[in-house]
C-alpha cells in the first residue's frame, strides 16, 4: 500500500476498520487453503457524457480495493472512451477492463465475456438511477449459478421479471432511504437489503496540474467562488446521441421547456445576490455535457453585466478527475444535479442540491447523511430562501464542514459495513 493511500485510509478511519477485518478478507483472498484469489465483475460504467455515470466505477472499485484489496476487479462497461478507459487505467493499473455481449439466448457471446463468467465469483451491478443492466445480471445468475448484488441504486417501480431476479440476488444496497423502503416493502426473498449510497462517496480521483491550470486562466481563487449547475426537469440524452426523440422524449422535452426559464432565474437570483453581497466570483459549469451551452444560455447570457463580469462561463466538459480538483476549491457549490453535490462533499466543500420534481429520489441522499438543510424542492423554494443559505454557509463556514464531517463519519460507516457485507458473499 503506497504512502499517499494509507494516509487518506488513516484520516477517514478506513484503515482502522480494513485492520479489523483483515482476518477476515485474508480467509476470503485466500480461501481454504488456496492460492486463489477473489474475482468479482462489475457491470457499471453507463455512459461517458456525465460525469456521474462515470464516477459511479471509480467509486466502487475504490472501495473494493480498500476493503478487498486482494481481489481481482473486471469492469465490464456499457461506455468507456479512450478518455475515460485512459483515466481508468491510469487510476488503477491492475484493473481488467474486458468488452463483451450477449447472445439472443442470453449466453456470453464473447471470448472475454465467456471467461469472466466462468473465473469470476461475485457479479456486482454499480451505482445508478435503478437496475439498468438488468438483463446482464439475469443472464450472469441464469448462466452462473453464482452471487450477484446491486450495490447503490434508487429504484421506482419494480416490474415482476426484475421482483424476481432480486430474489436470487445476495444483497441489495438502495443508494437513498426512500427506495429501499419501497424495495422492503415488495416482500422479497433477497436476504440483504440495506441503505448503501451511491458509489461516487468513495471517489479519489483529483487532478491538481489541470485544475491549476484552468483556475489561475480564469482569475479564480480558492474559497473566492461558487460553482453553479443547471440542468433540464428531463435530461435530453436523445440530443446528446444525435437520435431523433421517441414520443416520450417529445413529451418530457416540452416540460423541460415548460420550466428552462422558471428554473434558471432561481438559480440567477443566487448568483446575482452572491457577487452583490461578496464582491466573489462564479463559475458556471455542467455535469452533463448538454449543460455546457446550457449554462451559457440560461445562467451567464442573460445577467446584468455588472453581474456578469464575475462571472466565469466553463465552455468545455471535463472529467471526474479535474472536476473534482476544481470543486475542491470552489467555497460553496449549489446544483440541480446530485452527482457535483456528492463529489464536492468528497472534497468537504458545501453543497446545495435543488430538486426538480422529475428526479428520481436519490436526492434523499442528502437527507439521509443528515444534509436537510441543504436540499431544496425547487417548486416549493423561493429562490431569496436559497440565496439566503449560501450567505450564511459563506458566513459560518466552519459550522458548515463540521456538519459535513458529522455527514462523512456516517457516509464511511455506511460504507464499512455494506462492503463487508458484500464480502460475506464470496467468503
Amino acid at each position: 500500500m503506497d504512502q499517499q493511500r494509507r494516509d487518506f485510509l488513516k484520516q477517514t478511519g478506513f484503515l482502522t476498520a480494513a485492520s479489523v477485518m483483515m482476518p477476515v478478507i485474508n480467509a476470503i483472498a485466500m480461501g481454504k487453503g488456496s492460492q486463489k484469489k477473489p474475482k468479482i465483475l462489475l457491470r457499471s460504467s453507463w455512459q461517458v457524457v456525465n460525469i456521474g455515470d462515470i464516477s459511479h466505477s471509480f467509486g466502487l472499485i475504490e472501495l473494493f480495493n480498500i476493503y478487498l484489496p486482494e481481489a481481482e476487479i473486471i469492469l465490464w462497461p456499457v461506455s468507456v472512451d479512450v478518455e475515460v478507459d485512459a483515466l481508468m487505467r491510469r487510476s488503477f493499473p491492475k484493473l481488467n477492463i474486458i468488452q463483451g455481449r450477449l447472445d439472443d439466448s442470453g449466453k456470453p457471446a464473447t471470448t472475454d465475456l465467456q471467461k469472466a463468467f466462468a473465473e469470476c465469483d461475485l457479479m456486482v451491478h454499480g451505482s445508478g438511477p435503478y437496475v439498468a443492466a438488468y438483463k446482464d445480471v439475469r443472464a450472469w445468475w441464469n448462466n452462473t449459478k453464482k452471487p450477484f448484488g446491486v450495490y447503490g441504486v434508487s429504484l421506482d417501480e419494480v416490474d415482476e421479471p426484475l421482483k424476481e431476479l432480486i430474489d436470487h440476488a445476495s444483497f441489495f444496497f438502495c443508494r437513498d432511504s426512500e427506495s429501499l423502503k419501497y424495495l422492503r416493502s415488495l416482500n422479497l426473498k433477497c436476504p440483504i437489503q440495506q441503505l448503501g449510497l451511491d458509489a461516487t462517496f468513495a471517489l479519489k480521483l483529483q487532478n491538481e496540474q489541470k485544475a491549476e491550470a484552468y483556475l489561475t486562466a480564469n482569475g479564480l481563487k480558492r474559497g473566492k467562488f461558487i460553482c453553479v449547475i443547471p440542468r433540464l426537469r428531463y435530461t435530453p440524452y436523445w440530443q446528446m446521441r444525435g437520435v431523433e426523440p421517441t414520443v416520450e422524449e417529445k413529451r418530457k422535452y416540452a416540460i423541460s421547456l415548460q420550466h428552462k426559464e422558471i428554473d434558471a432565474a432561481k438559480l440567477r437570483e443566487v448568483m446575482i445576490k452572491w457577487v452583490k453581497d461578496t464582491g466573489l466570483k462564479v463559475l458556471a459549469c455542467a455535469e452533463v455535457t448538454q449543460q455546457v451551452a446550457l449554462s451559457k444560455e440560461v445562467l451567464v447570457d442573460p445577467l446584468p453585466d455588472e453581474i456578469k463580469k464575475n462571472v466565469v462561463w466553463r465552455d468545455s466538459f471535463w472529467l471526474p478527475d479535474e472536476a473534482r480538483s476544481i470543486y475542491a476549491k470552489a467555497r460553496v457549490l449549489i446544483s440541480y444535479e446530485m452527482h457535483s453535490p456528492i463529489i464536492a462533499f468528497t472534497e468537504k466543500v458545501p453543497a446545495i442540491y435543488l430538486k426538480q420534481p422529475t428526479d428520481t429520489r436519490k436526492g434523499q441522499m442528502w437527507r439521509d447523511i443528515g444534509l436537510n438543510d441543504w436540499i431544496f424542492e425547487i417548486d416549493e423554494t423561493p429562490a431569496s430562501q436559497i440565496a439566503n443559505m449560501v450567505s450564511h454557509i459563506h458566513s459560518n463556514y466552519t459550522d458548515a464542514q463540521k456538519q459535513i464531517g458529522i455527514a462523512s463519519t456516517l457516509v464511511n460507516k455506511i460504507q464499512r459495513e455494506t462492503m463487508h457485507e458484500a464480502i460475506q458473499t464470496i467468503k
